[in-house]
């Protein structure tokens, strides 16, 4: 059961892998020139407040230029965008994908902004605290932004899941995995869980934490071999 409870948590976090490989796609594409917002002191300063070095700031935003590109020319990340990024179509409904957008909305302006980008990304960064991985998958799963995970929302993510996978389980087990879940991790049984309760499930099934790291981000260069030959910042 134990497998299983990891099963259907972990690859809520597999969208975040699959985006970077999404825009990927796009980064070869080479849109008229405009002027940037940002320069060497700015992707200097981000660099310090971040796990990536300068020269990968820089390559993160030319590669957020292409994906806030896409529909709405803005320097801005739309949901529609990242909707196309991810299924090739802006339209349609995804809890999930709602999910992630809201968080990596920080600034909860129904944009998401560079810093904001580079901000989420950061957390599954190889080198990122783990505190902050676990405070991630916790924001993922409090739909009500309440301070709480509730049986409700745990099931509402699982059920959205397995629309989007090929994976097919039984509403007997779907309820099975969230009874035990809930047994695991409401230490104070009150129907409900709290960040440390949470933080203490995670940390007792470590495997939740699987797709919280995304090793390229460690070397994001490697990822667009043709930004080093474009870049002006040298590696520091």
């Amino acid at each position: 059961m134990g497998e299983r409870i990891c099963t259907v948590f972990i690859p809520c976090i597999a969208a975040i892998d699959f985006l970077i490989f999404a825009m990927a796609n796009y980064f070869e594409y080479r849109p008229r020139p405009k002027k940037c917002r940002y320069g060497f002191t700015d992707f200097t300063r981000i660099s310090n407040e971040s796990r990536f070095p300068v020269n990968e700031v820089e390559a993160l935003y030319e590669l957020f230029k292409k994906l806030s590109g896409l529909i709405i020319d803005d320097e801005s990340i739309h949901n529609e965008e990242l909707q196309l990024a991810l299924f090739q179509t802006p339209y349609g409904e995804n809890l999930i994908l709602d999910r992630v957008f809201e968080i990596f909305d920080q600034k909860k302006n129904g944009i998401i902004e560079f810093e904001d980008f580079v901000r989420a990304l950061n957390v599954f960064h190889p080198y990122a605290l783990i505190e902050d991985k676990i405070d991630f998958l916790f924001r993922l799963y409090d739909l009500r932004q309440t301070g709480f995970i509730e049986r409700e929302e745990v099931k509402q993510m699982v059920v959205a899941f397995l629309m989007d996978s090929d994976m097919k389980l039984s509403d007997d087990l779907v309820e099975a995995i969230i009874d035990k879940t809930f047994a695991d991790a409401d230490a104070d049984k009150d129907g409900r869980i709290n960040k440390e309760e949470w933080k203490a499930f995670v940390l007792c099934n470590p495997s939740l934490l699987k797709n919280m790291t995304i090793p390229y981000l460690k070397d994001v260069t490697t990822l667009f071999p043709s930004f080093l030959h474009n870049t002006e910042v040298e590696d520091l």
